[in-house]
């Protein structure tokens, strides 16, 4: 069945996996429990991303007894982001709720980010309020990446970087997701003016197999605030971004040479016996200034036709209220 054809659904579960094979089956059957009490129709999509065990074996199983779950192998290991960004856009409900795979999120508290969505939120993220972590790798990195996001974005809330999200789906669809941005979803997505909240949930370690994060992770997330900063506040405007470098950079260069002019001329010393090395330095600044201003323009253009080219707008809408639709909700 075409995915245009499928029919809505009140709830997706978006689960990335990889090599989660000795946990695929309590998950599963905690989720289904979960989404039984509740009530709501729904759908579990599992995205299998390269695994190397028999995670795959396991959830073509599973899918081929439950009608509600759907899983998608990726043709290799892709990363977090690509595995979600897959399960997005085949969710067919109106909340997509993502989490791991791996039981650090429990599925019982499900029912918690669709009461918040319920109140009129469209982001409700997971805050890992007592985390279990080790101190020195996970919770340090974590809380200074998290206050950077934070002030960065405007997005108050306490932890990025978990999974555990709910989303109304009309919003998410905006967003196309790029390299390892899904931990910023929130951030984005304030961009358009999402409401968003937060509520607190366990931290729990893993029960069974190895983490598949190491220290790596952390020069990534520094890249991809860096990335953020970009997204947020510049991605319409990018000469504002190269602009600034440009200007430290040439104001930096002239101060230096009327240093270098008023030691020439009024105190008499010779540039080439005692500035020679400054005098080189003030003058690889200018030009590295005219570099970040020809960088500037060219963002500029290669914004403009991204925009143009995809037809993708610098707003979005939440609704649009006409007489007509008024008059029919008053009777």
């Amino acid at each position: 069945m075409a995915q245009s054809e499928k029919k809505a659904l009140d709830c997706s579960i978006v689960v990335p996996l990889y090599n989660e094979g000795l946990v695929v089956d309590e998950l599963y059957q905690r989720i289904t429990a979960v989404m039984k009490q509740i009530s709501l129709s729904y759908e579990i999509i599992l995205v299998d991303d390269g695994s190397e065990d028999h995670t795959l074996e396991k959830v073509r199983s599973i899918a081929e007894k439950d009608s509600t779950v759907v899983v998608i192998e990726l043709r290799r290991n892709f990363g977090q982001t690509p595995a979600l960004a897959a399960g997005f856009d085949l969710a067919c409900g109106q909340v997509i709720i993502s989490m791991d795979g791996d039981l650090q999120h429990a599925p019982e508290e499900i029912p918690n980010f669709l009461e918040k969505i319920n109140e009129g939120y469209d982001v409700v993220s997971g805050w890992r309020k007592q985390r279990v972590d080790n101190m020195i790798m996970r919770k340090i990195p974590s809380r200074a990446a998290n206050w950077i996001a934070s002030k960065i974005s405007g997005v108050e809330i306490h932890d990025f970087g978990t999974t555990y999200k709910a989303y109304r789906s009309e919003i998410l669809k905006e967003l196309k997701l790029y390299g390892e941005m899904h931990r910023f979803i929130p951030a984005l997505l304030s961009q358009i003016g999402a409401k968003i909240a937060e509520i607190p949930i366990q931290s729990i370690l893993r029960p069974k197999g190895t983490s598949n994060y190491g220290i790596s992770r952390l020069l990534r997330v520094f890249f991809d605030l860096i990335t953020l900063t970009f997204l947020l506040h510049y991605v319409t405007r990018p000469i504002h971004f190269f602009g600034k470098a440009a200007f430290y950079c040439i104001l930096t260069s002239l101060v230096i040479a009327a240093y270098l002019l008023v030691d020439k001329f009024y105190f008499l010393v010779p540039i080439s016996v005692a500035h020679l090395p400054l005098a080189g330095m003030a003058g690889i600044l200018f030009l590295v200034g005219l570099i970040f201003i020809s960088s500037g323009l060219i963002s500029e253009l290669i914004s403009r036709i991204y925009f143009e080219s995809t037809g993708k707008t610098i707003y979005s809408i939440r609704r649009i209220y006409t007489k007509e639709e008024q008059a029919e909700n008053d009777l």
